[in-house]
């Protein structure tokens, strides 16, 4: 479920298009966001809307944003001053950089797997990561390639070369 108003904070939500709002103040029952009626101011300056199960009268802002000649969006906000769809794409333009850098930290460095439980392990750790991650996007942008390219060719160099001349002999003494 959304949340939104944590701590006074602004949200910009991505919700689909089966997501139950009412635009008209109770007078119709809920529909979804991909049957209201836009119109060219609406699709402009987005519509003020009720989403259902939400707390009371606590209203939204919706926009519009057309992606591609085949695919919509729609964004939810609870800030109420934004009056532009393009902010509103811009705004969720920001939030998606930001979820793959964290997918990206996440799926490269092992951020997650820490099984220290002094708060400087887990600190030293962290930081391990983040360095690690840096390097790797700048390698990446570099080299023209993707970091998960980098980092499995270093692997992979890393395997071929441990194959030829192992560090370790796995014979027994």
């Amino acid at each position: 479920m959304m949340q939104f108003q944590r701590a006074g904070k602004r949200f910009y939500c991505p919700v689909k298009c089966d997501r139950q709002v009412d635009d008209s103040g109770g007078l119709r029952p809920y529909r979804r966001v991909d049957s209201l009626d836009w119109s060219g101011t609406d699709s402009d300056k987005g519509k003020t809307v009720k989403v259902k199960n939400f707390p009371g009268d606590y209203k939204v802002q919706v926009f519009r944003v057309v992606v591609s000649s085949h695919r919509t969006e729609y964004v939810v906000t609870n800030d109420t001053s934004q009056t532009s769809a393009e902010g509103a794409r811009k705004e969720c333009a920001v939030r998606w950089k930001i979820e793959e850098m964290h997918r990206g930290l996440k799926q490269l460095t092992g951020i997650e797997r820490c099984q220290s439980r002094k708060a400087s392990s887990q600190r030293n750790h962290i930081h391990c990561a983040l360095f690690v991650w840096t390097r790797l996007q700048q390698l990446a942008e570099a080299s023209g390639r993707t970091a998960y390219q980098i980092k499995e060719a270093l692997l992979s160099d890393y395997l071929i070369q441990q194959l030829k001349i192992p560090t370790y002999s796995l014979r027994r003494a």
